[in-house]
């Protein structure tokens, strides 16, 4: 006899919220592309060490009626999501054992390195900066196609003055990833920059088709980069370009270095170093983000650490300007109108950390007392309750949400500025351990001098 099998039955999203951020995420990117300025899109969101999404749009070739569509395999050039690699070959370098490498001047490691310092800096500020600090975004008279090597750049570099006092502000300088990692590879590392980040970098981690190299095999996985106009982008040269801006991957390589970051993130951005992040705040979480772009291609990888959320859009054309995809540029306008979207994300991936545990009923002394419980989002939000409610805060800041840091660490997030409750914004929710029936007995808050606020089995009744 035939053995018999119960009839397979559709199961609902366990998360909902995660659901529909996902298809929104789905939908922006699909009616972003456009046949002669973004003919061909591919995208990854992952949490923790698992992909969530894949989305891939267009056709590789926009000019062959016969292309097929891209897919997480298919090649982009990455533009300056390439200095993320040369980042890592220095925390790599450091952390092997070269404990001075991070603030070390580049002119420990050249001799002939030599520029102009502004008028009227003062003289204790000249000597030791970081290797990256003040340099120019781009060499006089030279274009991102510039195609020289390190000599050339340090020949120009003697006449330029720097253009930002190192420990003051931040600067965005293509010459200084590309002469970081020249220094590091022949000077520390004693290899070539590309030799060195193919085999500790992108060997370990498996990333089999990213690398510098358009090898016939690669050319025929690559999205063909267009201009605005509809006309195909010209192949970098190498020189001084691959540290800053001419590697090559694809959406499934991506996710596997958003993968490794998780483990990365949590030493080096421990004092919330930047290289070479833009970090950003968003509904109490900082994301941290990189934009490339390049001739043909254009690319974006956003990362949560920790939610452990990160997202990658690899582009073949020009990126998309205004209202749609909110998050391929941070001076967007459009970010405040899609910014619930984010939110939902990142509210969702959290879902299983903020449930039943830390929900309930809280007192403190039995004067105030406090209703934690989950929004329809999932996250948790603390109401004030009882006769001590001050009647004078608007019924806006009595509720109060608390966004999620670490496991039983919460922050507070108030709706948008208050005078009234501004000391409140920002400060940490301690949860204690969980109980044997799996809820926390209650929560200090050491930066508002408020300690054991403990549990209550219910709500109280307040005679009048």
């Amino acid at each position: 006899m035939c053995p018999r099998f119960p009839q397979p039955v559709p199961l609902q999203h366990p998360i909902a919220p995660l659901k529909a951020a996902l298809a929104q995420v789905d939908g922006l990117l699909r009616t972003s592309v456009h046949t002669t300025k973004l003919p061909a899109v591919s995208a990854i969101v992952v949490l923790n060490d698992s992909v969530l999404w894949n989305g891939n749009f267009g056709r590789r070739n926009i000019s062959d009626p016969s292309s097929s569509a891209p897919n997480e395999y298919t090649v982009y050039r990455i533009a300056s999501l390439s200095k993320i690699f040369p980042t890592l070959m220095l925390y790599k370098l450091w952390e092997d054992g070269r404990p001075g490498l991070l603030d070390d001047p580049l002119e420990k490691f050249l001799d002939e390195f030599r520029h102009q310092e502004p008028p009227g800096w003062p003289q204790e500020r000249l000597g030791s900066r970081p290797v990256l600090a003040g340099l120019p975004r781009r060499l006089r008279s030279t274009n991102l196609l510039w195609a020289g090597d390190t000599a050339e750049a340090l020949s120009l570099l003697q006449d330029d003055v720097l253009v930002a006092d190192p420990g003051t502000r931040c600067h965005y300088s293509n010459v200084a990833f590309s002469l970081l990692a020249d220094v590091l590879a022949q000077k520390v590392a004693g290899s070539d920059f590309e030799s060195w980040v193919s085999k500790n970098i992108l060997e370990q981690l498996g990333m089999e088709d990213t690398g510098f190299d358009l090898t016939p095999t690669i050319r025929q996985q690559m999205a063909v980069g267009v201009y605005s106009t509809g006309p195909p982008s010209p192949a970098l040269q190498p020189g001084l370009v691959p540290p800053r801006g001419s590697m090559f991957s694809t959406a499934a390589d991506m996710a596997r270095l958003m993968m490794f970051s998780w483990g990365a993130l949590a030493g080096y951005f421990a004092n919330s170093t930047g290289t070479p992040w833009e970090v950003n705040q968003q509904f109490g979480y900082d994301v941290l983000r990189k934009d490339g772009d390049l001739d043909g291609y254009a690319a974006t990888l956003s990362l949560v650490p920790r939610l452990k959320l990160g997202l990658v859009i690899l582009m073949a054309g020009v990126r998309p300007a205004g209202p749609g995809i909110w998050w391929l540029r941070p001076t967007d306008t459009s970010s405040q109108q899609f910014g619930g979207f984010s939110g939902k994300l990142s509210r969702a991936s959290e879902r299983r950390r903020t449930r039943r545990p830390n929900t309930g009923f809280f007192t403190y002394r039995n004067m105030t007392f406090y209703e934690i419980k989950a929004d329809s989002d999932n996250v948790l939000v603390m109401q004030q309750f009882g006769p001590q409610v001050d009647t004078s805060v608007p019924s806006k800041y009595r509720t109060i949400r608390l966004d999620y840091l670490q496991e039983r660490v919460f922050r507070v997030g108030l709706p948008d500025a208050s005078v009234s409750l501004e000391a409140q914004d920002q400060q940490l929710f301690n949860f204690y351990p969980f109980d044997k029936k799996g809820a926390s007995p209650g929560f200090d808050s050491p930066g508002l001098n408020t300690y054991k606020v403990l549990r209550i089995p219910g709500r109280p009744f307040f005679s009048p």
